[in-house]
């Protein structure tokens, strides 16, 4: 049994209600729901049903002061309303729709499937976890940044366990999600040996878990940069904490290790993920050299073919994207050309600024403006800005001011 209170209704319960009182009372109703959530619904679809005028003589639950008017002029329901009503009250009709109406639902799904395919993996063989290469990437970033993120009890002491635990179940998850997506690629070209991919799976996640020293000296040039190159930045602590480029870029150099070997899914798993999280989106091809930062984050592009050397710069919203793309003679996209735009190093790009095309090769000590927009080549040591905009001052004259 549900308990209304007058008073506490929502104001258009009240106006279905048309109850009209002469001095202050609170009256409880109580009404057998459906449903807890169409609770408002029923009590209103009851004293609005009715039909008639209702007073205390009808209804002893209603105070005798209250009266009910119901007049079919302003008694006003819409169309969509009483349809939810009619599902409110006709609870037996649901039941019997699980057992009859569920089952040709089912069936008209499946025909969807056969349908529209490609949206739907029914083949019987497992494709990668996103779950668990998020989890694996998670795991990586403690190895990473050991006391930052993760196992915040990690110390000097204890640091060696943990760090062997760590990588065993890196290594492990990591082998298995990487079969997975070699398997995938197997069976779409139809050319499977599974026994290769296994071993190609164990080489591939060794291999990365070998680059880490690598990979984490290259962050630590990455954090430097952006230590160096962000003056509202008080220590290094607060970088990797907080800073979002700090994980889209770690992430980026563990998906590029994978992608150069040519593991399939995993890389764009991980790179989309921190795309969604921080605004960032580089594509795990990429070429970045040492020393990279990006100010902000948010809606920076960098495609799959671009290169960046070393020293770069990059402040919120620049897009290192491709033209139009080439098409061969059935109209499908060229792909595996040279599409996007390659920076020199020393070079700093500010908000807003587009490069665009393969022909966008930018020199060394090239500073871009904001809001630039480059499709050619760009000599070294050049300055771009762009003409600032006319701007129109209009006064506005209020009156009685």
């Amino acid at each position: 049994m549900e308990k209304f209170e007058y008073k506490n209704l929502p104001d258009h319960i009240k106006g279905n209600l048309r109850i009209e009182y002469k001095r202050e009372w609170n009256f409880l109703l109580e009404v057998s729901t459906i449903k807890k959530t169409s609770s408002y619904i029923l009590l209103a679809l009851i004293i609005e049903g009715i039909g008639r005028e209702m007073t205390s003589k009808d209804n002893p639950t209603l105070p005798k002061d209250c009266v009910y008017r119901d007049k079919k002029v302003d008694s006003k329901i819409g169309e969509s309303d009483r349809k939810t009503d009619d599902l409110i009250l006709n609870d037996g009709v649901e039941q019997k729709w699980d057992a009859k109406g569920l089952p040709k639902l089912v069936d008209r799904i499946l025909s969807n499937y056969e349908k529209f395919g490609g949206m739907d993996h029914l083949a019987g063989y497992a494709l990668p976890s996103k779950k668990a290469v998020i989890e694996i990437l998670e795991e990586l970033f403690t190895v990473l940044f050991p006391g930052y993120l993760g196992n915040s009890e990690i110390t000097k002491a204890n640091i060696k366990y943990n760090l062997g635990a760590t990588l065993n179940s890196v290594y492990n998850r990591l082998t298995n999600e990487i079969e997975k997506s070699l398997k995938y690629v197997c069976i779409k070209n139809s050319d499977c040996n599974q026994e290769v991919y296994k071993n190609a799976a164990v080489t591939f996640a060794r291999e990365l878990l070998e680059k880490l020293p690598e990979i984490r000296s290259k962050l630590s040039g990455d954090i430097q940069a952006a230590y160096c190159g962000d003056p509202a930045a008080a220590s290094k602590e607060e970088i990797i904490l907080s800073y979002p480029c700090v994980l889209a870029i770690a992430t980026y150099r563990i998906a590029h290790e994978l992608y150069l070997k040519g593991v399939p899914l995993i890389p764009r798993i991980m790179s989309e993920h921190l795309h969604s999280l921080t605004g960032i989106d580089i594509h795990p091809g990429a070429k970045i050299g040492k020393n990279f930062f990006i100010d902000h984050g948010t809606g920076v592009v960098i495609g799959e073919t671009t290169e960046i050397g070393d020293n770069v710069k990059l402040y919120q919203g620049v897009t290192l994207g491709a033209l139009s793309f080439p098409k061969d003679e059935k109209g499908n996209i060229i792909k595996g050309r040279k599409r996007h735009p390659t920076i020199g190093n020393n070079v700093v790009i500010y908000s807003g600024a587009t490069l665009l095309g393969p022909d966008a090769i930018i020199g060394d000590n090239v500073v871009i403006g904001g809001n630039a927009w480059i499709t050619s080549p760009v000599a070294s040591g050049t300055i771009i800005t762009i003409a600032a905009p006319e701007l129109k001052y209009k006064k506005e004259n209020h009156k009685g001011n």
